[in-house]
C-alpha cells in the first residue's frame, strides 16, 4: 500500500474533523479568489483611461479635483472656463480633437449628474479601442440626451423618454425643459454608465445656464489679463453689440418651455461670450506623427501660465488607486492570509489531537518494519491533502462564486466583471498552501518520528 494510500485512509478514519479542516482552507481560498477577482476589476476601472484623450484641460486648482470630477463625476468642478477659449483651442495645429464638457445638474429621476457635450464625446471610444456601442443615436439637436446604462435601468428610460433636470443637486429647482433620450449607451463598467449626457447647445438654452452678458463680457477680459469695463460705458454698450445684444430672457425661458414639448421648434442661440465649459477633453496629433512626445511639451505650455491647467488623467488616477484603492485591495488580501494562515493552525490542531490516538497505530506500522522516516511522511502528506486538496476545492468555488454573483455585482457597481476572469497572483495559492502544509504537519509528525515503540504498544 503506498504512503498516499495510508494517508488518505487515515483521513476517512477521520472524516468529520477532516472534512472540517479541508473546509476551512476551501472557504479561506474562495473568499482570496473573490477578492483578488473583484479588486483587479476595481484596480483597471481606476487604472484605466476612461476617455480616448492624452488631456483634461481645465481652471486652475487641484489637478485630482479636476480629474474626479470631469472622468468620474464625482465632487464638483474646479471653476469654468470661457467657451471661447475653448474655441481658440480648436484652432491649436497641435490639436487633433477638442471636446467640451459642461456639467453641475442632475437628472429630477434617480438624481444622475447631466454632462453637456457635444457628439465627438462619443466617436473616440471610452478608452484605446473601447468604442461606445449606442442603442439609438448620438446628440444631434438641441434638446437630445444619451443616457448610460445604470440611468436607464434605475430610472426604467429608453429611447422617445424624457426628463427634466434640476439645478444646484437633488433639492435644487425642476427646470421646465425637457429633454429626449435619442440614444442609451451600452455598458461599459466606467463611470459613464451613470450619467445623462446632453447636447451641449441645449445645456445653455436651459434658464439660469447661460452667464449675464455684462459678467460675461468681463470674465473674458480678465480671462486675458485686460481690465474690465465699468456696467454701462460706452465701451461696455460697444462690446454687448458686438456680441449680439442683451437678450430677452422671459421670450428665453418660453422658448425654452415650447421646445421641451415641440423639438422641431427654433431655439435662440445663446452668444458664445456667455457661455462656460467646465473643462475640455484634449487629443493631440502631431503633422510629424510624434503625438505621444507632443503631449508633454503642450501641457507644459498651458501650465505656464495663470490661467488653466493641462492634466494627463492617468498621474491622478495612478495616484487615488496607490493611495485608496490599492491599500483597500492590500487590506483584503492580508485579511484572507491571516484566514489562510488560521486554517493552517486548525489542521496543525486537528493532525496533532489526533496524535494521541494513533501512537498505538504508529508503533504496529513500526512494528512491521516501517522507518521513522515513512510515518513522519505519512503525517505530513495528510497535512498536504488536507490543505493542497481545500486550496483546489476553494479554487473551484472562488470561481464558481464570481460566475454566480458577476451580474449582480455589475448591476449595483457598474463594474464589468468578467466571469472567467483570472489573477495572476491565483498561481501562487497552491504553493503557499504546500508550505502551511509543511509548516502545520512538521510538529506532529516529528511526534510520530520520535515515538516510542514498546511504550505505545503497551498503552
Amino acid at each position: 500500500m503506498s504512503l498516499f494510500s495510508i494517508a488518505i485512509k487515515s483521513l476517512r478514519q477521520r472524516a468529520l474533523a477532516s472534512s472540517l479542516t479541508g473546509l476551512s482552507v476551501a472557504l479561506g481560498v474562495m473568499l482570496m479568489v473573490a477578492v483578488l477577482l473583484i479588486a483587479g476589476v476595481i484596480n483597471r476601472a481606476f487604472s484605466q483611461r476612461s476617455t480616448a484623450f492624452d488631456l483634461i484641460i481645465g481652471p486652475k486648482g487641484s489637478d485630482t479635483q479636476l480629474v474626479l470630477s470631469t472622468i468620474y463625476h464625482i465632487g464638483a468642478p474646479v471653476e469654468n472656463l470661457p467657451f471661447l477659449y475653448y474655441k481658440q483651442l480648436q484652432e491649436n495645429p497641435l490639436i487633433e480633437q477638442a471636446v467640451p464638457v459642461a456639467f453641475g445638474d442632475v437628472t429630477q429621476e434617480g438624481s444622475f449628474p447631466i454632462v453637456g457635450t457635444v457628439s465627438r464625446y462619443f466617436k473616440l471610444g471610452y478608452g484605446p479601442d473601447r468604442p461606445y456601442r449606442i442603442d439609438g443615436r448620438g446628440l444631434r439637436d438641441s434638446f437630445d440626451a444619451v443616457i448610460g446604462s445604470t440611468v436607464a435601468r434605475e430610472n426604467g428610460w429608453k429611447v422617445g423618454s424624457k426628463f427634466k433636470m434640476v439645478h444646484g443637486g437633488a433639492d435644487g429647482h425642476v427646470h421646465d425643459e425637457e429633454f429626449t433620450i435619442v440614444g442609451v449607451l451600452a455598458p461599459t463598467g466606467t463611470p459613464n454608465d451613470r450619467v445623462a449626457f446632453v447636447q451641449l447647445n441645449g445645456f445653455y438654452l436651459i434658464s439660469g445656464h447661460e452667464k449675464p452678458m455684462e459678467e460675461s463680457i468681463n470674465s473674458w477680459r480678465e480671462f486675458n489679463g485686460l481690465e474690465p469695463f465699468a456696467d454701462g460705458s460706452p465701451e461696455m454698450e460697444a462690446e454687448i453689440e458686438k456680441h449680439g445684444g442683451r437678450h430677452d430672457h422671459s421670450h428665453h425661458d418660453h422658448a425654452h418651455h415650447d421646445h421641451g414639448h415641440d423639438h422641431g421648434a427654433h431655439e435662440e442661440e445663446v452668444p458664445d461670450i456667455q457661455k462656460e465649459v467646465t473643462s475640455i477633453l484634449v487629443k493631440i496629433g502631431s503633422p510629424t506623427g510624434g503625438a505621444t512626445a507632443a503631449v508633454p511639451i503642450f501641457a507644459a505650455q498651458l501650465n505656464s501660465g495663470y490661467k488653466v491647467q493641462a492634466v494627463n488623467p492617468i498621474r491622478p488616477i495612478a495616484r487615488i488607486q496607490r493611495q485608496i484603492v490599492g491599500n483597500v485591495r492590500n487590506g483584503l488580501l492580508a485579511l484572507t492570509v491571516v484566514i489562510l494562515i488560521v486554517s493552517g493552525v486548525g489542521i496543525f490542531v486537528s493532525i496533532y489531537n489526533s496524535m494521541s490516538e494513533r501512537l498505538r497505530e504508529i508503533a504496529i506500522m513500526r512494528a512491521l518494519g516501517a522507518r521513522r522516516e515513512t510515518v513522519f511522511s505519512i503525517i505530513l502528506i495528510e497535512s498536504l491533502l488536507l490543505c493542497v486538496g481545500g486550496g483546489l476545492v476553494g479554487l473551484a468555488l472562488g470561481h464558481a462564486l464570481v460566475v454566480a454573483a458577476a451580474s449582480k455585482i455589475s448591476d449595483m457597481t457598474d463594474l464589468l466583471i468578467d466571469p472567467l476572469a483570472f489573477d495572476p497572483l491565483e498561481l501562487y495559492i497552491i504553493p503557499a498552501l504546500v508550505v502551511i502544509a509543511v509548516l502545520a504537519g512538521f510538529l506532529p509528525g516529528l511526534r510520530a518520528y520520535q515515538a516510542d515503540v514498546a511504550d505505545s504498544l503497551m498503552e
